[in-house]
């Protein structure tokens, strides 16, 4: 029996991966998810691009359908978006598709999701003095080696994703001053031992 798929997480296929699957697509889906909707110019200065590269890349990433428009926060001649889905899901299946095209595209969405997780741990490292103590008190930066089985590590992985999954239904109601967004990051690779 298949378990019933979250709408507000989009499952990439292979069409929609090749129109995501460019470093400032995703930073833009990324700053429309996590920083709520905006215009092209104001995410080309957030991300310090041109507004001309900004524009071309939301209309691409709204043609596959990672964005929309926002027009409740629209006045005249701006065009604000804002993010379609509130997270992705990728599919292991497309790092052996037949095309190589989709291959690559795979890969290189990989890396870039593994570049902004370490772009953002960056930024917490560098910048946590600025946050209250109690929150400096909360973060975590740990690492376990343990000898598993292919099966063992799958089974840990799906244990730590509906952990936290159980809290994505606590969720702290925006005008909470005490809360924040956190970031949860797992990660879990076999180690060449030569």
């Amino acid at each position: 029996m298949n378990e019933p798929r979250d709408p507000r997480v989009r499952s990439l296929d292979a069409r929609s991966l090749r129109g995501l699957a460019h470093p400032l697509r995703m930073q833009l889906l990324d700053a429309l998810r996590f920083g709520g909707p905006a215009t092209a110019s104001q995410l080309a200065e957030k991300l310090g691009e041109s507004s001309g590269a900004t524009s071309y890349h939301l209309r691409q990433l709204a043609a596959h359908g990672f964005i929309e428009d926002a027009p409740e926060r629209g006045k005249g001649r701006e065009r604000w978006w804002k993010a379609a889905h509130q997270g992705l899901r990728f599919d292991d299946a497309l790092l052996a598709d037949a095309n190589p095209e989709v291959r690559g595209a795979a890969d290189t969405y990989l890396h870039e999701v593994a570049t902004a997780q370490t772009r953002d741990l960056s930024t917490w490292l560098g910048n946590r003095h600025t946050w209250p103590e109690e929150w400096n008190r909360t973060w975590d930066l740990s690492s376990a080696t343990l000898r598993l089985t292919p099966g063992l590590a799958r089974e840990l992985v799906e244990k730590m994703h509906a952990l936290v999954e159980t809290y994505r239904d606590r969720a702290i109601d925006e005008d909470n001053a005490d809360a924040a967004q956190v970031r949860i990051q797992t990660r879990a690779f076999p180690l060449s031992t030569e």
